[in-house]
């Protein structure tokens, strides 16, 4: 049972009472724009107060649990709730206390210490009204006591010298604010609802409680408080050797990454927001003190393993730490899981640091392949959350992990479906953009160039432009085959790999004759770059023999799956279908700009579309907007005219049957509805 009465800190305050913040509670965290805020109601609060002595202004809640009444009479409550606030609080009654006492007269001093800071004539454990969490403890005493290092750099010291600061600003006595009516605000009028647990009531049921009644608790607060309350005798010890360095190390949200981390490397269905139900279900297995500190201590081992993660510059060996770096700057947080198990086995003495590399090698070489398929991100969660618990456990981790990725239809691509992926897909729209820079900028890093150039201001440059002149569309028209558009042949190959390179110079080149470019990429350093300006010419033919040469390249970069283990990817159709899904009322695009999307070729796709039944087949047109004479709806039965069904659906149709082309849908705008690909940065 509780008891909740709306109150002022005066009466929280007043009388022997000791107010103790749990050491499971997290440190003290406001921030100046939070100060700012308490501070701005407070100088309100002041100048309405002038008026009416009545006003009163709500600031939140406090959840206390009463303690025992110790033998020297001081009533005790632990903080269950609220330990920001009143800390704060009283951090401003520090600073008024300071400023009165200097500005006016010497009595204040001792007047609100004594009233609202500390318990006179009691023992030191027992005198302070507010007693912060170990962490917290020496600056809070510091700003009490009035210490030369009081105002630390710690945001204790922050919150202190941040009240001192507003008392001295002229803007306080301007809002009416004077020292004394802040003080008198502060005390008499902030209104907080006291929540007070009886006598022998469970904390940590009501510290649980708290989370089903919509107040701020994250999982890793209730976790926290959890295992605390399961040691009665060692909590402060546990605390001070595990726990404190564990969140030193470890800021709150990291700290709660590596609680979702140690469960889903055992069950990849764990939600990062029931955290702390899962790890609740499992300590319940633990019936002593000893088997709950052994696992925190557990948990702090692989705080530091995830330390290293996070920042690969602690990690000893060179050629891990280059994979932990890549699959940082690549994004790979899902791998993580596996990443920590790979650190935690290496510590166990079940592997290698070579293994552990090559394994992360094979994550990575998993990752980019699946790129440069158009497959960045299918079922990639599943995929990398079920490695831990799926690969073989009594093979090397390297080999485990090549293994378990090669099988079934994870999209590892293999060499072959490789080297088709890079030579057909709009590799430009697949992805996330610094994922497509990175896989350029580790191209270029394997020519092994003796003075490197830094390649981190450097932007991805289409070779034939984006936006082509006339110059470069006589070029394409140059090699176009029978039954093409040169509209076609742009699209096909203008975002392919063979097409893009990294140039510091992409406003200046721009859509510039190929002799201009060639010139400026030649005087770049940039190894790629030297190649593409060895051409005499660059059109379609060029592209598709530079693909072809970095798909060599790819092919030995990132080592592909075990031979014969995984299934053809033969993606093309999966991703057309998806692509056509997302195609809405109202708007159409082409064969051509379909088959550019999937790497194919308009043909293919016609003939696709007329034999096999998929979404929105009849919002695919021909370039200038017009049914194709081949198409047919999937269901025999159907014999809708589809310009009546495409009337119907919202597209503009003119007297030849022509669908507007204000509502067709580009391969960027295409790609970027799909979800398959991103769209591009603007």
């Amino acid at each position: 049972m509780v008891h909740a009465v709306e109150t002022s800190l005066k009466v929280l305050l007043e009388g022997t009472r000791q107010y103790q913040v749990p050491l499971y509670q997290r440190t003290y965290s406001w921030q100046d724009e939070q100060l700012g805020r308490l501070w701005n109601d407070v100088v309100k609060l002041a100048a309405d107060r002038a008026e009416d002595p009545k006003a009163t202004h709500f600031i939140g809640s406090v959840v206390l649990a009463p303690q025992d009444i110790g033998p020297v009479g001081v009533q005790q409550y632990l903080v269950v709730d609220g330990q920001q606030r009143l800390t704060t609080l009283s951090l401003l009654l520090c600073a008024l206390r300071d400023h009165r006492a200097a500005a006016e007269e010497p009595i204040h001093r001792d007047r609100i210490n004594y009233k609202y800071l500390v318990n006179q004539w009691e023992p030191e454990a027992q005198r302070l009204k507010l007693l912060p969490t170990q962490a917290d403890r020496a600056a809070y005493l510091a700003c009490v006591d009035a210490t030369p290092n009081a105002g630390g750099e710690d945001r204790i010291g922050a919150a202190y010298r941040y009240f001192r600061s507003r008392l001295q600003s002229p803007a306080s006595e301007e809002a009416d604010g004077s020292a004394a009516q802040i003080e008198d605000a502060v005390i008499g009028g902030l209104s907080l609802v006291s929540v007070t647990a009886q006598a022998g009531d469970n904390v940590y049921r009501i510290f649980e409680s708290l989370n089903n009644t919509g107040m701020r608790l994250s999982q890793g607060d209730l976790l926290r408080n959890y295992l605390f309350m399961r040691l009665p005798t060692r909590a402060e010890a546990v605390y001070q050797s595990l726990w404190l360095p564990m969140q030193q190390m470890l800021d709150t949200a990291e700290l709660e990454q590596l609680f979702w981390l140690d469960l889903a490397r055992d069950n990849p269905r764990a939600k990062q927001t029931e955290i702390y139900a899962d790890h609740q279900k499992r300590l319940e297995r633990i019936h002593d003190e000893a088997g709950i500190e052994a696992d925190i201590d557990r948990v702090a081992r692989l705080a530091k393993l995830f330390k290293t993660i996070l920042d690969p510059t602690l990690e000893p060996d060179p050629a891990v730490s280059r994979r932990l770096t890549r699959l940082n700057q690549w994004g790979a947080n899902t791998a993580r899981p596996l990443v920590l198990h790979l650190l935690d086995r290496r510590a166990h003495g079940t592997a290698t640091s070579a293994q552990v590399a090559a394994a992360l090698h094979y994550i990575e070489a998993f990752l980019v392949r699946r790129l440069l398929i158009g497959r960045a991100t299918a079922n990639l969660n599943r995929i990398l959350l079920g490695t831990v618990t799926e690969m073989p456990k009594d093979v090397e981790v390297d080999v485990a992990v090549r293994q378990y990725l090669s099988t079934g239809r994870k999209y590892y691509a293999g060499d072959r479906d490789l080297s088709h992926g890079i030579q057909s897909l709009p590799f430009y729209l697949t992805g996330r953009p610094n994922q497509r820079k990175l896989v350029l900028s580790w191209l270029e890093e394997s020519y092994g160039s003796k003075e490197p150039v830094n390649l981190d201001d450097l932007t991805i440059e289409h070779v034939l432009p984006q936006s082509p002149t006339p110059e470069w569309l006589r070029a394409l028209a140059a090699e176009l085959e029978p039954d093409e558009t040169v509209d076609e042949v742009y699209e096909a190959v203008v975002h392919t790999l063979g097409n893009l390179t990294l140039s510091g110079y992409n406003a200046s080149l721009s859509n510039k004759p190929f002799e201009d470019k060639r010139d400026m990429l030649a005087d770049s350093g940039v190894a790629m770059n030297k190649e593409i300006a060895a051409q005499s010419s660059w059109g379609r033919s060029r592209i598709q023999e530079r693909a072809t040469t970095l798909a060599l390249r790819a092919c030995e970069l990132w080592p592909g799956p075990i031979a014969g283990a995984t299934e053809p990817v033969n993606a093309l159709w999966e991703v057309m279908n998806q692509a056509l899904a997302a195609i809405p009322a109202g708007r159409w695009t082409t064969y051509g700009d379909v088959a550019a999307l999937i790497g194919s070729h308009p043909v293919p796709v016609g003939n696709r579309l007329a034999s096999y039944s998929a979404p929105n087949a009849h919002r695919v047109l021909q370039a200038e907007g017009t049914v194709s004479p081949s198409f047919r709806w999937p269901d025999p039965g159907k014999t809708d005219d589809p310009l009546d069904v495409l009337r119907a659906e919202g597209v503009l149709l003119d007297a030849h049957g022509r669908a507007a082309a204000s509502q067709r849908l580009t391969v960027d705008e295409l790609a970027a509805l799909a979800g398959t690909f991103e769209p591009i940065d603007s």
